[in-house]
């Protein structure tokens, strides 16, 4: 973790001077004037700011372009926290006195942002400035919570939360020792009763604790655990919010198993408490919920071996590299797919987290023991669907989003099916030479796709990682390969000639169809399209002329 400058012992801290000599500090200039006082009383002190070297990002500067210079404005909380240590933000709050509304109104005009009114009684406003880059920045404006800024810093959840920046001078404001939690990565309440307040502050404490690597202080961590059953009172979406948050975030395996002791999940996501200690069959090495945990966490690594952001000790050990050298290509294909939204409050990244979490959901559903011990699931991964699109309406996640979770879930089990009958057919086909029966064809690959759509992609990364999750460092090398090869081979079909095997563009359209072969509006109209397409994926048709010929041969069959 970045630290933070170095240049002075009271950087970012304001100090009281007598005679030009430092004689004590704080995080405020009241603090620093009455620590000053309870030694030299007598004396009159000078109090200053001691600048600490900020980055600020050219958007703050645009807000202050737009400000009134008599208008104060704060910025606080995560954005302050994020520049202290060197990191960007792309969520701005603001804290003001008066009328927020107002000035929020005003900056989105000179800035070009969209508004938003959040709270008109309590003075919230959200503006989203969208670049043509396709990202955005989100700034809430609100209201001081209290008569002064201090009071609402002290009414904030944890320490390093409760920092505020100067818009005008850019002067920190520190009242709760922020800045030395940050540089201790301590966790700390902001008042005892914090999560009482808001018991929705439990999920993000597990959150900023995985992002930044922090230690939660033993006290902080009693007070979370009693602060659960207040989770029921909150808002489902606050819940859900926060909770997308640690999915989207760093180590979401790590902050689930922390959500798991804290009591969280049964107050959250009931469901998820059946998975706990149902047995798996060899080649399982884990029960369902260590190895639901264990999938999340290899798909975290394999997705950092995925990234631009190539990071080569993410992909030191022998299954990552072989990722890397197998699909490293497709680098830039995978960020612009989780670049894409479904809905502007979560990311497909998130959604595929949520996914890999619910994959086995069904597991003690469909849970049977055969005459041989062996444990079976059989059709858990199209229950599995079905549960996982009834989380996702209690959640109020939208028709796109339940959509996809549903394919990913149902579809987990595809790319494993085709790896495996791959190996089987290569081992029948030893010594046939010139045989290449073992790749999965190219109907197997257009039905792939066109069941599972843009959440293909999504399968074959947790399929992946399912994989390493099941037999952790039993994998066997050959059956690694070959559901690397298959992967290969569906996102080269997918990202590299979909117009050819995925998605061919239609030679009939269905006036076409119901013209040429005297069909009236029906769902065969629309089944010999389908079959016309899979023709053209299968390179078996190519014009006009083709489909027609086919269409009526295989009307012919059909009767």
């Amino acid at each position: 973790m970045p630290k933070l400058p170095p240049e002075s012992p009271y950087a970012g801290r304001w100090v009281a001077r007598v005679n030009q000599k430092i004689v004590a500090h704080g995080g405020t200039p009241e603090q620093a004037r009455h620590a000053a006082e309870k030694t030299r009383h007598k004396e009159k002190t000078e109090i200053t700011y001691m600048p600490t070297p900020l980055n600020l990002p050219p958007l703050l500067l645009d807000v202050l372009d737009a400000l009134p210079a008599d208008q104060p404005l704060y910025l606080i909380g995560g954005a302050v926290r994020d520049m202290l240590l060197g990191r960007t933000s792309h969520d701005l709050d603001f804290g003001l006195p008066g009328d927020s509304l107002r000035v929020a109104r005003r900056i989105a005009n000179k800035i070009g942002a969209a508004y938003y009114p959040l709270d008109s009684e309590r003075g919230a406003a959200r503006l989203v400035l969208i670049h043509d880059d396709g990202t955005r920045d989100v700034l809430d404006f609100a209201a001081f919570r209290g008569e002064t800024l201090e009071e609402d810093l002290r009414g904030r959840d944890f320490t390093l939360n409760a920092i505020a920046l100067d818009m005008h001078t850019h002067n920190i404001y520190d009242p709760l020792g922020g800045a030395a939690d940050l540089r201790a990565k301590e966790l700390r309440l902001c008042s005892p009763t914090s999560l009482r307040d808001d018991p929705v502050r439990v999920l993000r404490a597990v959150r900023l604790a995985a992002n930044f690597e922090f230690k939660i202080l033993p006290e902080t961590r009693r007070t979370m655990k009693e602060a659960v059953v207040g989770l029921a009172d909150t808002s489902v979406e606050r819940q859900r919010d926060e909770f997308f948050k640690i999915l989207e975030g760093k180590q979401p395996a790590t902050a689930l198993r922390a959500l798991e002791i804290l009591g969280v999940l049964p107050e959250f996501l009931s469901e998820l408490a059946a998975i706990k200690g149902v047995e798996q069959s060899a080649p399982h090495v884990d029960d369902v919920w260590s190895h639901t945990l264990s999938t999340m966490r290899h798909l975290e690594s394999m997705l950092a071996a995925l990234s631009p952001k190539y990071d080569k000790s993410k992909a030191s050990e022998f299954h990552n590299g072989y990722i890397v050298i197998k699909l490293g290509r497709y680098r830039e294909k995978f960020a612009a797919h989780f670049g894409e939204s479904l809905t502007v409050d979560r990311s497909l990244y998130g959604l595929l987290f949520f996914a890999a979490l619910y994959h086995d959901i069904a597991k003690p559903v469909k849970s049977k023991t055969e005459a041989d011990g062996r444990i079976r699931f059989l059709g858990h991964e199209v229950e599995g669907g079905e549960m996982v699109a009834e989380r996702a309406r209690k959640l109020h996640l939208s028709n796109d989003e339940i959509d996809r979770l549903k394919r990913i879930v149902r579809g987990h089990l595809r790319v494993h099916d085709m790896a495996r009958r791959m190996l089987e057919q290569r081992e029948q086909a030893k010594g046939q030479e010139g045989s290449g029966a073992e790749r999965p064809s190219r109907r197997t690959i257009y039905r792939f796709f066109r069941d599972t759509s843009e959440a293909g992609v999504d399968i074959i990364l947790l399929s992946l990682a399912d994989l390493r999750a099941t037999y952790e460092h039993t994998l066997p090398e050959g059956l690694w390969k070959a559901e690397l090869d298959v992967a290969r081979l569906l996102l080269e079909n997918y990202f590299e000639r979909p117009e050819e095997t995925v998605k061919p563009k239609s030679l009939l359209d269905g006036h076409e169809v119901m013209k040429a072969f005297d069909l009236r509006p029906s769902p065969r109209v629309g089944a010999v399209i389908e079959a016309i397409r899979e023709g053209q994926a299968m390179g078996e048709i190519a014009t006009r002329g083709d489909a027609l010929a086919f269409g009526k041969k295989w009307l012919a069959e059909e009767n």
